[in-house]
Order: structure tokens, then sequence, then C-alpha cells
């Protein structure tokens, strides 16, 4: 099963995106904030991450470049999550390696499609890898 994690401080976001994910079949673990979401990258293994930008504790931004810097965590993809929408800070969220980039309101087929293309992705190159050795 396809773990999520879901990284807001906005609890109506959070259920929602929760709801959208739990529904569509995925294991989905929620943080309300940067501190929270640590512990849980910490602890436990992660096919997607999914985040908000601006939230307590740690933003959006450290929490990408946390995971991209962990070699035991890199493999996890990025979905950046925020109603800051200006070039400067989507540009800032790619060039640390988030893999994309919704702006809020998401919509829940839009935010399905690209969890699939990153998971499909994903799997695609696990296949070329695999057949290189």
């Amino acid at each position: 099963m396809t773990n999520i994690l879901i990284i807001e401080d906005d609890d109506i976001m959070l259920k929602a995106i929760r709801n959208i994910l739990s529904k569509a079949g995925y294991n989905v673990i929620t943080a309300k904030d940067g501190k929270e979401a640590f512990e849980q990258i910490d602890n436990a293994e992660y096919d997607i991450v999914i985040t908000d930008l601006m939230m307590p504790y740690a933003n959006g931004l450290e929490v990408v470049s946390r995971l991209r810097g962990d070699s035991t965590k890199r493999h996890v993809s990025i979905i950046v999550v925020s109603s800051v929408g200006n070039e400067e800070t989507i540009t800032e969220a790619f060039r640390l390696g988030a893999d994309d980039y919704l702006k809020k309101p998401i919509m829940a087929g839009e935010l399905l499609i690209r969890i699939r293309k990153l998971l499909d992705n994903r799997s695609s190159h696990s296949k070329l890898v695999t057949k290189k050795k």
C-alpha cells in the first residue's frame, strides 16, 4: 500500500486532503506542523509527502530540503501545496527538490492524477534500474 504523509496546519484543508486520499485507497498519515512532520518523517517510510509551505516550527521548504538531504529519504516524491503563488517561492521549492507544486485551493481530481503520475514515474524508474543490473 502507498504511504502518504500530509503536512498541513489548516485543519479543514488537512481533513479534505486526507479524505480524498483515503477514499482513493492510500494509507494516509498526517502532521499539523513542521515539528510533527519531522517526527513522522524520522519514524516511518513514505512514498509521497504532500506539504504546505507556510506553517509553524518548520516551513515546507525546510521539509523538502531535509528529505532531499537524507540519502535514505531521497526517493520520496514531494508535492508542495500552497496558497503562496509567487514565482520565487515556487522556483525555490523546485530548486530544493520538490517534484510538483499545486496552488490552493486544490482540486481532488488533479491531486489524484499528479500522485498517480509520480507513482508511475517512480515505478518506471525502478524497473529501468533493475533492468540495467
